[in-house]
């Protein structure tokens, strides 16, 4: 593509020294896993880092920015905190186990905060994300040697399958529990042999260890494919769980993008006095919603050195073009 070659041109040009040349004040990197293992669910959706990379993805962030907790980025966002350099927030989405067993050990050791932004629906493994069941689907497929014709009647097509399952929608999800059916997977066993997310004992114990746990819907649903009234209605439900089991409810972070939500959703969800703020995933962007903050997604197989600098040379780009800005009608 012409953008991405033109993208990695410009960022040959950036500084090395980022510290200066970072266009915003906040720098918001997100994450969903990190593992050293091969992860089936995860795999085919997600380029998640192994520890390695994770942790010089965080040296680096160390040498630049100022990481933050979630009282401290209040504070900063409110004008009441003055930190030494340009500040970043850790966040994490999804509330995968490997938070628990592998990236918050490294946190803690690195005395870096993270805030893990979850569905209540997938807590104690009661349900499989259905982005994650199309992953399994498709590692299933991969290792069998032949297709079931079935395969090909409940897609519709025989082009490029395990494309067409990854592709299937939030509102198409019934169409994965029938290819798992036919591929003999079931999800239930994986849940109880994986357990693929954290359980309810972990939420709390990370917690109490000073991390954050927030809102990101309910079952994770593309907020542009819902009407208003169901794109609040996840929402809400989240922060009534997240509250009355004293979690994060101050904010909420949008699953998969907030790309196509409209100003309507915002000013209703504002209301809420006890919300500061919301969290979308477009890069280092600037919003029509002062309350709703862009993240850097972190998992495109670059390390956090080259994907920065890319960044930047997109936001200058699109300043040029005057679309660094997302407006919301």
């Amino acid at each position: 593509m012409m953008k991405e070659k033109l993208i990695n041109f410009l960022a040959r040009f950036e500084r090395e020294n980022i510290e200066k040349t970072f266009p915003l004040t906040y720098c918001l990197p997100v994450y969903h896993c990190v593992s050293d293992e091969n992860l089936p669910h995860i795999k085919n959706i997600i380029a998640y880092k192994n520890v390695k990379q994770f942790e010089e993805d965080l040296d680096y962030f160390s040498k630049y920015f100022q990481f933050v907790n979630w009282g401290e980025f209040k504070d900063f966002v409110n004008g009441n905190f003055k930190p030494k350099k340009k500040i970043a927030l850790l966040t994490f989405d999804d509330g995968f186990r490997e938070f628990y067993d592998i990236v918050a050990p490294v946190l803690e050791r690195k005395g870096i905060y993270s805030i893990n932004f979850i569905n209540p629906c997938f807590i104690d493994n009661q349900e499989l994300m259905f982005r994650c069941k199309a992953s399994l689907i498709v590692d299933k497929l991969e290792k069998n040697k032949n297709i079931n014709p079935e395969i090909y009647k409940i897609l519709g097509s025989k082009q490029d399958i395990n494309q067409h399952i990854l592709q299937i929608h939030y509102s198409q999800k019934e169409i994965l529990d029938r290819l798992a059916k036919v591929l003999e997977i079931d999800f239930n066993i994986f849940l109880k042999k994986q357990k693929p997310y954290l359980n309810f004992e972990q939420l709390n114990t990370l917690t109490r260890k000073g991390f954050g746990i927030s809102s990101h819907s309910w079952d994770h649903p593309l907020y542009n494919e819902l009407a208003l009234d169901q794109q609040l209605e996840t929402t809400r439900k989240t922060f009534q769980y997240l509250k009355e089991n004293n979690f994060l409810y101050e904010s909420f972070a949008f699953p998969f993008t907030d790309f196509g939500v409209n100003k309507d959703f915002f000013d209703v969800l504002f209301k809420n006095k006890e919300l500061f703020c919301t969290f979308g995933s477009a890069g280092i962007k600037l919003d029509s919603i002062e309350k709703n903050f862009q993240r850097i997604p972190m998992e495109t197989n670059e390390n956090a050195g080259l994907l920065i600098k890319k960044e930047i040379a997109y936001f200058r780009v699109k300043k040029i073009a005057n679309k660094n800005k997302i407006v919301r009608k």
